[in-house]
């Protein structure tokens, strides 16, 4: 079974996100949690399972629906991350890209 990478965290258990939203708002079972959130029903039996992690868009639907914080709702599932690292490479342009923008920016200019 593949795991995720906050699976390996002592203290991640979406379980109890999906249980206090079950609770919060008055449903009976997942599959009216599913409906709620406006996703497939096995999305809720991966995450329940650990075989697929609770994303951003989903967090965001969530807030969305409850009025929650969105930490909040990664406190509760035993997110306690504070920094999502990113690569120094993302977001830049690639060297070799450089030289034609400045070249274009030089034959707009007139």
């Amino acid at each position: 079974m593949a795991h995720h990478a906050l699976a390996s965290q002592e203290s991640y258990n979406p379980n109890h996100l999906l249980d206090m939203l079950l609770g919060k708002m008055q449903l009976k079972n997942d599959a009216a949690l599913s409906r709620m959130l406006e996703v497939a029903p096995p999305v809720i039996s991966k995450i329940r399972h650990h075989r697929l992690p609770v994303g951003a868009s989903l967090l965001i639907r969530m807030h969305e629906v409850t009025g929650m914080s969105i930490r909040d709702l990664r406190d509760l599932m035993g997110d306690r991350r504070t920094k999502y690292r990113l690569s120094d490479a993302q977001g830049r342009p690639k060297p070799e890209d450089r030289p034609e923008k400045q070249q274009d920016a030089g034959t707009y200019a007139h």
